[in-house]
C-alpha cells in the first residue's frame, strides 16, 4: 500500500504558518478585514506551495519535464556554459500560479552543483538565462551522457533551493527543489534527444514528457 502524503512542499511550511498565525492573532484582536486579508494571504502560499502527486511516464529514455508551465524556448545551441558542447535547450517558465516543485529529467549521478548570484531580471526575458541569479546541475546518466537543468530566478522569485548534492544517484521524475515565487528553467540535452514538445506548449513537472534521449550506443540499423 502507498503510504499518504502531504501533498505541500516542506520549503512552504514556514511561510503557511507565519501567515496562518498572523491571521489568528487578528482574528482575536477583531479586526474582521485585516484577517480577512490574512487568511487569503495564507490560501494564496497554501496553494503555491502545493506538491501534486504524478504519475511518472513509463517510455524508456523519456526526457521527463522538470517544472510546470510553458515553454518558451526549443533550440540548438552552442551552449560554452556548462556542457561546453552544441545542445539542445528547452526553457519553461513557470508563473505564480504554477506549482514550483522542480524534478531531474533523466536519471543519472549529480556530477556538478554550481550556484552563481546575479541579477533579477523577469524569468521570461532572454537577459535572465545570461544574467539572472541561477543553480546549474549537470548529470552524467547511466550510459555517460550528460545533461544540465538549471534554475533561475526572476523578477518576484528570489530564493532557489536545491537539495542535490554533487554525487547523488537521482531517479527521473525526482523532486530536488524548488524556485520561489515565479521563475524559470532551462533544460540542456544531448543533441542526440529527440524533442517532442512545441513551443508554447503547457507542461506538467513528473508528467509530460519533453522528448527521448536516445542511447549513446544504439546500434545502426542494419541495411
Amino acid at each position: 500500500m502507498q503510504k499518504t502524503e502531504l501533498p505541500l512542499a516542506v520549503e512552504g511550511f514556514p511561510f503557511i504558518l507565519f501567515s496562518g498565525f498572523a491571521t489568528l492573532i487578528l482574528a482575536l484582536l477583531d479586526l474582521p478585514l485585516p484577517a480577512l486579508v490574512g487568511l487569503l494571504l495564507t490560501a494564496f502560499v497554501t496553494y503555491f506551495f502545493r506538491d501534486p502527486v504524478r504519475v511518472l511516464p513509463e517510455e524508456a529514455h523519456a526526457v521527463i519535464c522538470p517544472a510546470d508551465g510553458k515553454v518558451i524556448v526549443v533550440d540548438e545551441i552552442d551552449d560554452d556554459r556548462f556542457l561546453h558542447a552544441r545542445v539542445r535547450k528547452i526553457s519553461i517558465f513557470m508563473n505564480v500560479f504554477n506549482p514550483h516543485v522542480n524534478r531531474f529529467p533523466l536519471a543519472g549521478t549529480v556530477e556538478r552543483v554550481l550556484l552563481s548570484p546575479g541579477r533579477f531580471y523577469a524569468a521570461d526575458n532572454d537577459k535572465a538565462t545570461l544574467h539572472n541569479e541561477y543553480c546549474a546541475l549537470t548529470l552524467t546518466t547511466p550510459d555517460q551522457q550528460r545533461y544540465t537543468v538549471v534554475q533561475i530566478a526572476g523578477l518576484i522569485a528570489r530564493r532557489i533551493v536545491c537539495r542535490a548534492e554533487k554525487g547523488d544517484q537521482v531517479s527521473a521524475g525526482e523532486r530536488f527543489g524548488m524556485i520561489r515565487f515565479g521563475s524559470r528553467v532551462d533544460l540542456y540535452l544531448p543533441l542526440s534527444t529527440r524533442i517532442t514538445v512545441a513551443l508554447g506548449e503547457k507542461v506538467r513537472a513528473g508528467e509530460t514528457v519533453l522528448g527521448y534521449l536516445e542511447p549513446a550506443h544504439a546500434e545502426e540499423p542494419v541495411a
